[in-house]
């Protein structure tokens, strides 16, 4: 059963839009009336014309035959004889103007040209003289002069005022209650799993459309409970590998262990702490970040400040760009990372621009990744042990940087290159945004 805040939510909506309906209906007739109410009355008085001029003969060969008090008792009309017609005491524009419209027709029709006169009005309908061709006496036939109705309009403008707003209706239904809730829903599309913050569609618009933005938002919670969940697993891990490692760290310090073993352990307690910190990298994300704009060959050199400057090579043009510049400096940290654990120095990272984006290239010398497993490297938990795999490594390196790039709207790119400046690379592809935004001097 429906509830009462669906049906009164529905009653609503049928009178907003039956009062929408009424007023277009109402437009759609006065513009209607303004633009062909003229040619309506045109018509109507070509038509009037055509019979009166029919009647106006038939009683101007009568008369050659028959008197015209027989012709007025036989046939109910009403002629004026050898008089001529009183004028009334007042004639309005639009009367006058029929008139002389109705006489146009008339001389275009009959063998003369007719005279009209106003006749008194009567029945609140007005009325003309129409001098009929007599040869003996003067003969005047009183007839009714129909004007154009203000109100209630034509069927056939009733009609088509009608079809016109259900059409105007119909287009303002589709753009407010349709197409704007899909473009809502559309937009929130395609960024799902970009926020997992952002404020729920608005259920609105058609019923359709507000069942679909329903669902939408029903499957929005359910992935940002997951992602939640997700990120509480991996922090879990990452908090529960605390404990070994510290007991680990302790036992390491005892004096009964030897060299060899005590190298041993160190390389497995590195191994651990580095899998650790890559966990916590992924699980956090850096979605909270706040977007800032910053000089990015300033940033660029603090970021790398740690790795051998004798190994390492900067090429840095001035630009600034809108970034989260922990997040970012955690992806970039991992290239360079990984070039110096897997590539073969110097390595280089270059800042330039490209068109409308800003390009952070990371190269080394080394061989590189095959193309053929470039997209598998940017997937989480993907070790490429015949490539760059070694211990320590869980697979998340390049899966954090291209979630974080993408947080960027940006793209990650591999590319093989011929030693100028290196012979492998990893182009981050930034936009340059700069609006909106606090700026770091």
């Amino acid at each position: 059963m429906p509830s009462q805040r669906g049906i009164t939510s529905g009653l609503a909506r049928f009178g907003v839009w039956g009062t929408t309906l009424l007023a277009s209906w109402m437009l759609a007739l006065l513009v209607l009336q303004v633009l062909f109410g003229r040619q309506l009355e045109r018509i109507q008085t070509l038509q009037l014309g055509r019979d009166l001029a029919l009647n106006v003969r038939l009683t101007e060969l009568t008369l050659e035959r028959y008197p015209p008090a027989l012709i007025s008792e036989l046939t109910g009309l009403e002629l004026l004889v050898s008089q001529q017609p009183s004028r009334p005491t007042k004639e309005t524009q639009g009367m006058a103007q029929r008139r002389q419209e109705l006489q146009q027709v008339l001389c275009s029709r009959l063998t003369h040209c007719p005279e009209l006169r106003p006749a008194p009005n009567r029945s609140g309908t007005p009325e003309v003289w129409i001098e009929l061709f007599s040869p003996l006496e003067p003969v005047w036939l009183r007839t009714p002069l129909p004007m154009a109705r203000a109100w209630p309009p034509q069927p056939m403008l009733l009609l088509l005022a009608l079809v016109s707003a259900v059409v105007i209706t119909g287009v303002l239904y589709l753009l407010l209650d349709v197409a704007r809730p899909l473009r809502k829903l559309e937009d929130a599309v395609s960024r799902v799993g970009e926020d997992n913050d952002r404020d729920p569609v608005p259920e609105q618009g058609a019923p359709e459309v507000r069942r679909i933005s329903r669902r939408f938002n029903a499957m929005v919670r359910r992935l940002a409970e997951a992602q939640r969940e997700r990120v509480t697993m991996l922090a879990g891990i990452a908090h529960d590998l605390r404990a070994p490692l510290t007991r680990l760290q302790f036992r390491l310090s005892m004096p009964e262990l030897n060299a060899d073993e005590r190298t041993r352990c160190q390389s497995d307690l590195d191994a651990l702490e580095r899998i650790t910190g890559q966990f916590l990298l992924y699980a956090g994300g850096g979605e909270r970040e706040e977007y800032v704009v910053c000089p990015l060959d300033q940033w660029l050199a603090e970021t790398v400040a740690g790795q051998p400057s004798n190994q390492l090579q900067l090429q840095l043009s001035s630009i600034s760009a809108r970034i989260r510049p922990i997040a970012l400096g955690r992806a970039v940290s991992n290239l360079v990372d990984n070039a110096f654990s897997y590539g073969t120095t110097p390595v280089v990272v270059r800042l330039r621009k490209t068109g409308s984006e800003v390009a952070i290239e990371v190269w080394d010398q080394g061989e590189g990744i095959p193309s053929s497993d470039w997209e598998r490297a940017l997937q989480p938990f993907q070790r490429l042990d015949s490539a760059r795999g070694r211990q320590g490594h869980c697979g998340l390196g390049l899966a954090i940087v291209n979630h974080v790039v993408r947080t960027h709207e940006g793209k990650i790119n591999f590319r093989q290159g011929n030693g100028d400046p290196g012979r492998f690379g990893v182009i981050i592809n930034l936009p340059r945004d700069e609006t909106k935004s606090t700026v770091i001097p």
